[in-house]
């Protein structure tokens, strides 16, 4: 089991490297997926990784992409290595638990992302404006508290470095059209309900996540990550207080601590100390622990 900041399969070509994840295409059919330890925030890279952060990741999906499957289709069709091609083998030790063989999707150009509770950057276009993403929502609502209902929200797909922006549904209707659009909205609020119905009675609450849909064959497939630390935000249920930010289980812990050094968000980023990166790793970690209920044996920091 290694460290995997930057991969480097020379027997297929790398289609993308994106912030956390290097993709491959295996065959006009077949994309092989490798999940870093890459760590991005405020749209930045890291120049640290976080220590097998990429299994934790890869794992957390493979688990909620069988939980959902009765909602909607999936991408993935290999997750063991032994199983992948012969010229893959090699390459194994950096494979092992980070990476899938999936279907070529036809990617949608919008993120699905669905809010439960009013948080984050939601939170802030509230004070604003008394609106999310230009949808009225009740007045005096506090910081993390829940929406009656969840709240579909999509935005625009950034490249590395720039910021990724809400809009409206009329912009989506544009994008995709608006039968895809109601379509999308659909599953995502159904997928975002079965997982948060799910991780309560497991004793964290999934405050908001992004969803990535495409079309395989015509059909709409549910593709990507899903429902991880780095695409949710989980707070601890027992210790939930509505009026205030919660404790979480996400990289919001990591851009606290760069915040608190008065990082401009464009120099050279703090380099992160081995508490922050021990903290993070477990925070990650302890997702991967409450659903499941296993843990995953990974090399000591």
């Amino acid at each position: 089991m290694q460290v995997v900041i930057k991969t480097d399969i020379k027997e297929y070509p790398l289609l993308n490297r994106g912030k956390v994840r290097d993709i491959y295409e295996i065959d006009k059919n077949t994309l092989l997926i490798i999940t870093t330890d890459r760590i991005s925030t405020f749209d930045i890279v890291l120049d640290d990784p976080i220590p097998y952060k990429g299994i934790i990741l890869n794992q957390i999906s493979l688990f909620w992409m069988k939980q959902l499957q009765n909602i909607i289709p999936n991408h993935i069709l290999e997750d063991s290595v032994e199983h992948f091609p012969k010229t893959l083998q090699a390459y194994a030790p950096i494979l092992q638990g980070r990476s899938v063989l999936v279907k070529k999707a036809k990617p949608l150009p919008i993120e699905a992302i669905v809010r439960g509770y009013i948080s984050g950057s939601g939170w802030k276009d509230y004070l604003k404006t008394g609106t999310i993403c230009g949808q009225k929502i009740p007045s005096n609502l506090q910081e993390s508290e829940k929406f009656e209902e969840p709240l579909f929200t999509p935005s625009t797909k950034a490249e590395i470095g720039s910021s990724d922006e809400n809009i409206s549904i009329e912009e989506t209707y544009k994008l995709i059209g608006k039968d895809v659009t109601q379509k999308v909205k659909n599953i995502s609020i159904s997928l975002f309900s079965k997982g948060s119905s799910f991780a309560l009675n497991k004793g964290f609450i999934i405050a908001d996540t992004k969803f990535e849909l495409g079309f395989i064959n015509n059909e709409l497939t549910l593709i990507d990550e899903v429902l991880t630390p780095d695409s949710s935000r989980f707070w601890s249920l027992n210790s939930y207080i509505p009026g205030k930010s919660q404790e979480s289980f996400d990289k919001q812990y990591l851009r606290d601590w760069l915040n608190s050094k008065s990082w401009d968000k464009k120099s050279q980023h703090p380099p992160l100390t081995k508490d922050v990166i021990k903290n993070t790793q477990t925070k990650y970690h302890d997702v991967y622990t409450l659903l499941t209920g296993d843990t995953l044996t990974l090399p000591e920091l």
